[in-house]
């Protein structure tokens, strides 16, 4: 059950005894924090040793759940973004790591303690840790959009090899975090990537954990994956260098042929599943090509 409740609520806790800060982003997604709330209320890590962070970002209906756990706290971030709201957790965070995931994961059971495990096993500055995401679908009978969710996926050992990592399943020490200001908050998409290639830079690199999973269920509609498709496509064209957006640029302009050949090439799916996702690839391109269209004459980048 969930009630309306002011904001900053928070439980009892002691900040110097944790060893992790969840920190989570939510715009207009409070209806899927209660499913969060109780995997986090499932880890086998040691409850005592973590809290929860929930961050608003200006949702125009805030409902938040009754009795909230121990050691969870709400926030607020009048600042738009999820990397602006990812940063005003972190200045609020009393964990010797942030953990960052979104409100619509659900990680495993043994999400932070395999975390933990891969953390004592480095130096507490020396690297990020990024688990996988599994996508999932909502029923043994997925549609077309699901599918495509499903094929494209968030391949996180192959980001974790090119230099970054998503935060819907991301830990960083406090020190790294700090000595790289947080995320740029003027990002509204490519946050992720941005600070991991900083860090990168700094000599931390990524540590892939696949035992560390975190489940998202695949998005079922149309206005779920354009509306996805159009936050990236609008973090890459307006945010970085702008050799980087013109490289974006012309990277939307070519038609999505090594997008396609990836998911044929994906053969742990059916065939079947492979030729739909190829099919709203194609689909997808054409807002792609619109976003960039209606960017260009000035409109504001998708945030949700």
């Amino acid at each position: 059950m969930a009630s309306e409740a002011p904001l900053d609520a928070v439980s009892e806790c002691n900040p110097k005894a944790m060893r992790f800060s969840v920190i989570v982003p939510v715009y207009q997604h409070w209806r899927l924090v209660p499913n969060l709330l109780a995997c986090l209320d499932r880890q086998i890590f040691p409850q005592s040793k973590f809290e929860t962070l929930l961050v608003d970002n200006g949702s125009t209906e805030l409902t938040i759940p009754e009795d909230l756990p121990l050691q969870t706290r709400v926030l607020r971030c009048d600042t738009p973004g999820s990397y602006a709201a990812r940063n005003h957790g972190a200045r609020h965070a009393g964990g010797a790591w942030l953990v960052f995931t979104d409100a619509d994961c659900l990680p495993s059971p043994a999400w932070l303690q395999a975390l933990d495990d891969a953390a004592k096993r480095m130096s507490e500055d020396g690297a990020l840790l990024a688990g996988s995401v599994e996508m999932v679908a909502a029923s043994d009978r997925p549609g077309s959009y699901e599918i495509f969710d499903i094929v494209k996926g968030i391949p996180q050992a192959r980001y974790v090899g090119r230099g970054y990592a998503a935060t819907a399943n991301l830990a960083v020490p406090r020190p790294i975090f700090d000595k790289l200001n947080g995320f740029d908050d003027k990002r509204f998409s490519g946050g992720d990537a941005d600070f991991c290639r900083r860090a990168g830079d700094q000599g931390h690199p990524i540590v892939y954990v696949p035992e560390a999973r975190v489940d998202h269920p695949a998005r079922v509609t149309w206005q779920e994956v354009t509306t996805k498709a159009r936050r990236i496509k609008g973090g890459q064209l307006t945010a970085g260098a702008r050799s980087r957006q013109r490289s974006w640029m012309l990277a939307t302009l070519t038609p999505p042929v090594r997008g396609a050949w990836r998911f044929l090439s994906a053969t742990q799916h059916p065939l079947k599943y492979r030729l739909t996702a190829i099919r709203v690839l194609f689909l997808i391109w054409i807002v792609e090509l619109s976003e960039l269209v209606r960017l260009s004459f000035g409109g504001e980048p998708e945030r949700r």
